[in-house]
């Protein structure tokens, strides 16, 4: 892979990298930082409480770290990164499905008309994880609902004490009625940002399976 170069042999390339570690290991550390982030940064410290779709979220978000994890194993090994292939995809798909009813949840929220909401379905305290997966049991401070959907601004409860840059924090997302990467134009919410980063995960996805098609033709040849 290092005498390789993509613009002179695309596929050569993309067969060698998605035969190596890197590439699953930017996903997977990609999710799981992610999803810290939404713990403790946008959680804990800013006090924005997920709602049910945050939490399938992140479960799609972990989902895909453990298809990518699978894949570290033995990147060379074609049964192992079809299994990973199969993981990882299904936990994109699934947040992909989330990530977009939370962007019509967001929309009619904020919309002036009455009868947005009518027929809008997936804002309930009581999640429902694939397979049954007691997960707001087994770990309920980051997969329990505990906030609206399309509600991404900082609910303090009284007498919490916060810090200077925290109180700063907290009080500029409120003035603008939640999270935006850029606040004063209302650009991409928080749902959006994850569909966002799910768009450069399937990116990555479509390369890496091009790579493992070329490698397996090639083997086959």
């Amino acid at each position: 892979m290092q005498n390789l170069s993509f613009f002179k042999h695309p596929t050569e390339y993309l067969s060698a990298w998605q035969s190596t570690r890197y590439p699953w290991c930017i996903i997977a550390v990609a999710m799981v930082l992610m999803v810290l982030i939404a713990h403790y940064v946008f959680q804990n410290w800013m006090h924005m409480q997920p709602c049910e779709q945050c939490v399938y979220i992140r479960f799609g978000n972990l989902v895909m770290a453990l298809g990518c994890l699978l894949a570290i194993i033995n990147p060379k090994s074609l049964l192992l990164k079809l299994i990973a292939y199969a993981v990882t995809l299904y936990g994109l798909v699934y947040t992909v499905i989330c990530s977009v009813t939370l962007i019509r949840i967001h929309h009619a929220v904020h919309s002036d008309d009455p009868t947005a909401m009518f027929g809008l379905q997936g804002c309930s305290t009581q999640p429902h994880y694939p397979l049954g997966l007691p997960l707001q049991d087994l770990a309920p401070d980051w997969f329990l609902p505990t906030g609206d959907c399309g509600y991404d601004a900082p609910v303090v409860a009284a007498g919490t004490q916060l810090g200077h840059l925290q109180a700063w924090f907290i009080e500029f997302y409120q003035s603008y009625d939640g999270w935006y990467l850029i606040p004063q134009w209302h650009f991409l919410s928080m749902a959006e940002c994850c569909l966002l980063a799910c768009a450069v995960v399937a990116l990555f996805l479509l390369a890496m399976i091009t790579g493992t098609m070329v490698e397996f033709k090639a083997k086959r040849a």
